[in-house]
């Protein structure tokens, strides 16, 4: 069997039909010269393309001109007046309306009963009464009721429905007012195919539709082009002929009349006011202006109501943002401020879980998915939701099917993105609400196939029994205030964040000010006590030489104390003065060899350590590092100095120096020894200034020598960190930003 196209109905050109319903005829006029361009095939017989509209009816001339005149700022068909026209004896009385296509004016004279006198003025007590009940109604389908019956009133069709589309365009009969004779349709559900979409558009521009009877012949439209070359529009037409798969449903439903009333809301359509009758029907066409009065009225209502209940859920939620608000700005981080207040966080949206999740960190609040299926969603919308500030959904498992697994805590999703450089989300979860949908009709099969007419002619369906559809998987929908609750609160979020930042940024100034003047306070005290030490050294190596002989042992081991002390007092000084400029000197940073920088060094230490110190060397291929060789050169004099330092006790000591894989766009160095080690809960510790985790009877040194490390690693965009045991050993690593250097 072919596969069916189900959309073909919404690619059928129903707007160009080129013919009308017989119930009256339309001419085409030439908009400045009043001459027929086109004429129905219905028309009088006289009235033929290129005639002057004065020659062959002479009684719309001064109707036209008026109406030229007036140029009416509103699109659509305009009812002007009621005429007759045709000889004594076959007079015919139409009411003619009105409107224009670029350059013509489209004459539409439909039939009318003369002694029909239902118009507005005779509708008036009708029109305040049908005010007065919409004024005092305390629902909207009270609302829909009212319309209802005051509609099919006027008209006199046996039944009357009110019908809203929701988001997918799938409607739902509100309310229907009828005499029996036709079933009823309340509650009643109908797929959006029922109506295609071109169809939807034709209803939000022209509200008024009817077909007296569903059996007409086409009356087509001659010349079937307009001067133009084009097919007529005839989207804001009365009498415009409908499409044949429409009819086809009419005579399914049961019915050969019907009219339809659009409802708009904001210019949208919101639904329809739905009328049929068994058997053709007419209604006037002034009738039918009464009831589009009525139904803007009903929709300016229905605005006032609906605007009037969001307004109310907008201050009750508006509350709630405000002490969230005031609970983040109390805080030092915005989620303590809602954490500490799990139920304002969930009334905000009237949510029954909610999570604040980012790359490191899953908190949970409320009744929620487990913290992996939260990890789940967070990865999901890092992808799929990264353009989205807002995102929001009643029915998560359709768009992420892995979700059906956790429907019952989370079948609808609103979730917030509070930084999309390090994707953080506020999520809010809504349970699976399984309900039964009553439609009328199977909605899975729409349309069949014609097998006479082609693949793309369908027929629609013929069922309109009852057809119940158990909805799994749905939460109920998040409403526009809740929403706009939500994108308020991350504003919020975001403006105490940035102020957070100013603050950070304003005491990183005053701190960056501060260690200027430190530095600039130890280089000028480090250089001024270098001299100091230095003739401290000289003077007691002076007296212990000239006057050696005049010491006593005692005074001897004096001399060598002041001596001792005086030069790890300058080396202590030198160091300072190191770790001072390490922040003045500007980096000079080529690409360099490793390997030979590390050779150059191990000689350099080795010419220090003692001769008995045994010592075995294991270098890998280390590459090629981007850094300024001097600063590289003295990082790792520190780490080969420190490893042969803690290893001396061994009796061989094995110092290995290598290079892992690339990660994260860095190159990571370490250099591991088998010496003494330390204890790993004073880690933190060790790359701070004078700080020492061995007593210096033990291991010499001034405790700068790994802060300078840290220093210039940092100052090159790196990291340094280290992992020991006590009497097993050390490793220190640092990594230097890639730069296209080869591993």
């Amino acid at each position: 069997m072919p596969r069916i196209d189900l959309t073909a109905c919404d690619r059928e050109p129903i707007h160009i039909v080129g013919s009308v319903q017989p119930h009256g005829f339309l001419l085409t006029l030439d908009a400045a010269s009043l001459v027929v361009a086109q004429a129905s095939a219905n028309a009088p017989a006289r009235v033929v393309a290129g005639a002057s509209l004065d020659a062959v009816l002479p009684e719309l001339v001064a109707v036209v001109r008026r109406y030229l005149d007036a140029a009416p700022a509103e699109d659509g068909a305009h009812y002007l007046r009621t005429v007759t026209l045709g000889p004594a004896g076959a007079r015919q009385t139409y009411e003619v309306a009105a409107h224009r296509v670029d350059d013509l004016v489209v004459l539409e004279l439909e039939e009318a009963d003369a002694s029909v006198e239902e118009g507005l003025d005779a509708l008036t007590p009708r029109l305040r009464a049908f005010v007065q009940r919409l004024r005092v109604a305390r629902s909207i389908e009270e609302l829909c009721d009212i319309v209802a019956e005051d509609i099919r009133h006027i008209t006199g069709f046996d039944r009357a429905l009110v019908y809203r589309f929701d988001r997918d365009w799938h409607g739902t009969v509100l309310a229907e007012n009828g005499n029996g004779v036709l079933p009823s349709y309340l509650d009643l559900r109908f797929p959006a195919s029922d109506i295609p979409a071109q169809a939807r558009e034709l209803y939000r521009r022209n509200r008024l539709r009817i077909i007296p009877d569903a059996g007409y012949a086409a009356v087509p439209i001659m010349p079937p082009l307009t001067p133009a070359g084009t097919p007529l529009d005839l989207s804001q037409s009365v009498l415009r002929s409908v499409s044949p798969v429409h009819v086809e449903y009419m005579r399914n439903m049961g019915t050969m009349a019907s009219m339809s009333v659009s409802i708009l809301v904001d210019d949208t359509l919101w639904g329809l006011i739905s009328c049929h009758n068994r058997t053709p029907h007419r209604v006037p066409l002034q009738a039918r202006n009464a009831c589009d009065v009525l139904t803007q009225i009903f929709a300016l209502q229905l605005s006032a109501r609906e605007r009037g209940a969001q307004a109310e859920q907008r201050l009750a939620l508006g509350a709630v943002q405000a002490r969230l608000l005031g609970f983040m700005a109390e805080e030092d981080s915005f989620v303590d401020g809602l954490l500490k207040h799990p139920d304002d966080v969930l009334a905000l949206v009237n949510a029954a879980g909610a999570a604040i999740v980012t790359g490191d960190h899953c908190r949970v609040i409320g009744t929620t998915p487990s913290e992996a299926e939260v990890r789940t969603l967070y990865d999901w919308l890092s992808v799929e939701g990264d353009a989205a500030e807002v995102f929001a959904t009643e029915s998560l498992s359709e768009l992420l099917p892995a979700a059906a697994a956790f429907a019952t805590e989370a079948s609808g999703l609103l979730a917030i993105s509070v930084s999309k450089k390090y994707a953080s989300y506020i999520l809010w979860f809504r349970p699976e609400v399984v309900r039964t949908v009553k439609w009328g009709g199977n909605p899975v099969k729409p349309a069949t196939p014609d097998p006479e007419g082609g693949p793309d002619r369908l027929h629609p369906r013929k069922s309109f029994e009852i057809w119940k559809e158990t909805l799994k998987g749905r939460a109920l929908p998040w409403s526009v205030p809740e929403i706009e609750a939500a994108k308020d609160l991350r504003a919020s979020v975001l403006g105490i964040v940035l102020r957070r930042a100013e603050e950070l940024a304003a005491l990183s100034e005053e701190l960056q000010r501060s260690n200027k003047e430190l530095e600039a306070f130890s280089y000028s005290v480090s250089h001024d006590l270098r001299a100091p030490f230095r003739h401290i050294v000289g003077y007691s190596n002076l007296l212990k030489t000239r006057e050696g002989a005049n010491l006593s042992d005692k005074g001897r081991h004096y001399v060598d104390t002041i001596i001792e002390a005086a030069f790890s007092a300058g080396t202590l000084v030198d160091n300072l003065l190191a770790f001072s400029q390490m922040g003045r000197n500007a980096l000079n940073r080529v690409s360099g060899d490793m390997n030979a920088l590390v050779e150059e060094v191990r000689r350099k230490v080795l010419r220090d350590a003692a001769p008995a110190h045994v010592v075995r060397w294991e270098i890998g291929p280390l590459g090629r590092a981007y850094a300024d060789p001097f600063m590289l050169r003295l990082v790792i004099e520190n780490l080969l100095s420190n490893a042969l330092k803690y290893s001396r006790n061994r009796p061989e000591a094995v110092i290995e120096i290598g290079r892992l894989p690339p990660k994260d766009g860095e190159a990571v160095f370490f250099v591991r020894d088998n010496g003494v080690g330390f204890d790993m809960t004073y880690v933190d510790k060790l790359f701070g200034v004078f700080q020492r985790l061995h007593r210096v009877e033990e291991f010499e040194g001034t405790g700068i020598g790994l802060a300078n490390v840290r220093r210039i690693v940092e100052r090159h965009g790196g990291r340094t960190w280290a992992e020991g045991r006590l009497g097993e050993g050390a490793t220190f690593h640092f990594t230097l930003p890639l730069r296209g250097e080869a591993p």
